[in-house]
Parts: structure tokens; C-alpha cells; sequence
């Protein structure tokens, strides 16, 4: 694939991609479905320690037109047990908001790259049990951290090989 081919999108010819790609965590790999459309990538997070390790997950990123002025759109495509990942792959990451009241959202000098390297730490640094979006699964880490740690393992077997 040829970096920057193909329509103008928001993020061709531009050297974010290139500098993506560069700057990938060891446990990160990106994929274009379709050269033509560098506003669409796959990210996958094979994390290598911590609840998730062993574990292949897989992100659907969409870079929209008003970017950078607006976050890019993930979901996550692998089912998961996670309390900041709905079970249905809506992400709690505040980069990712438009707007957040803590200063910790989305702004322009943001980079895809931020946005790759903070999907990477909710598998690690970012795993927040205690703001979580899947309620369910904190909870359940808050009542038998060895059960969740055994759903998670479960989760992994089935839909994250």
C-alpha cells in the first residue's frame, strides 16, 4: 500500500499516517481494509500483560471529515469483558470525546497516533474500574477479581483468538 494514494480523505497524503505507523506500540498493528481509504484503519491490541494478555483485539477507526477538529470514531470489534469497552464495542476513553469537563477530551492538536496509543492502555495504565462504562463488568471485578479474571480468560477464548 502506497501511503497518502488514492482520494483526498482527511488523514491522505498527510504524514500522520506515515507517522502512525511509525510510532505503533510493540503490541499495535494497523491495517487498511482499502488503500484508497486511509480514513479507515483496523487497529489490533494483543496486549502482553495484565488481565487481557494473550487476547486479539480489534478496533474500527473512522476519521471523519470535520477531523481534527472533531475525535475519530472507534469501535471495538471484538467482543470483550471490560468495564471502559461495552460488551456491543462502545469505548470509554476520554480522548475520544468531543467535549469532556475535565480538559482530558479531544483537541486538535491531538493525533491518531494519541488516539492508538490510548486504545493500547486500556488494556494496562487506563483500565479505570472505578468511571466505567460497562458497569456490569467493574462490578463484577469489584466483587471476584479471580471470577472476572476467569470471564475475561473465557472472553478471550472465544472471541479473541
Amino acid at each position: 500500500m502506497v501511503l497518502g494514494a488514492g482520494p483526498a480523505s482527511p488523514v491522505s497524503g498527510s504524514p500522520e499516517v506515515a507517522e502512525l505507523e511509525a510510532n505503533l506500540p510493540c503490541t499495535c498493528k494497523v491495517h487498511f481494509p482499502d488503500p484508497n481509504k486511509l480514513h479507515c484503519f483496523q487497529l489490533t491490541v494483543t496486549p502482553d500483560e495484565g488481565y487481557y494478555q494473550g487476547g486479539k483485539f480489534q478496533f474500527e477507526t473512522e476519521v471523519p471529515d470535520a477531523y481534527n477538529m472533531v475525535p475519530p470514531k472507534v469501535k471495538c470489534l471484538t467482543r470483550i469483558w471490560h468495564p471502559n469497552i461495552t460488551e456491543t464495542g462502545e469505548i470509554c476513553l476520554s480522548l475520544l470525546r468531543e467535549h469532556s469537563i475535565d480538559g482530558t477530551g479531544w483537541a486538535p492538536t491531538r493525533t491518531l497516533k494519541d488516539v492508538v496509543w490510548g486504545l493500547n492502555s486500556l488494556f494496562t495504565d487506563l483500565l479505570n474500574f472505578d468511571d466505567p462504562l460497562n458497569i456490569e463488568a467493574a462490578e463484577h471485578h469489584l466483587r471476584d477479581k479471580e471470577d472476572f479474571r476467569n470471564k475475561v480468560e473465557d472472553y478471550i477464548k472465544r472471541y479473541a483468538r
